[in-house]
């Protein structure tokens, strides 16, 4: 049915329509992260970040991966960075968090996978 297609799209819009889950997406945009970089990068409370990145599995937009203690998360459809930097363009503005990520990790961001570019780096 016709409105079911739009229950479909509105979900997904509904999903993108908070502050810290589009925050979330753009640090995903460089690749998989773990919660305690975005925790690091965002500055809000693991179980906050955690429960904005269950709305975003839940509409298929990111899935985890456990390493151990760690749970790296991963966008599932890149497609929808066509729908994020329409907007951003529309608003006049470029993704935020790139950047911020890359200087993150040269201030040795406290999370493995940080830890362990630093290590590589330093050796």
């Amino acid at each position: 049915m016709i409105t079911e297609m739009y229950e479909i799209q509105a979900g997904l819009f509904k999903a993108l329509m908070h502050p810290a889950r589009l925050a979330i997406l753009d640090i995903l945009r460089q690749g998989e992260e773990c919660v305690c970089h975005m925790e690091a990068l965002l500055g809000y409370r693991q179980a906050y970040i955690s429960q904005q990145l269950m709305t975003l599995r839940k509409v298929g937009l990111v899935e985890d991966r456990r390493d151990g203690w760690n749970i790296f998360y991963r966008v599932t459809r890149p497609d929808i960075y066509a729908v994020i930097d329409a907007m951003n363009e529309f608003v006049g503005q470029k993704p935020a968090l790139a950047a911020h990520s890359t200087r993150l990790r040269e201030e040795k961001c406290p999370c493995p996978k940080c830890n362990l570019a630093t290590e590589a780096v330093g050796n």
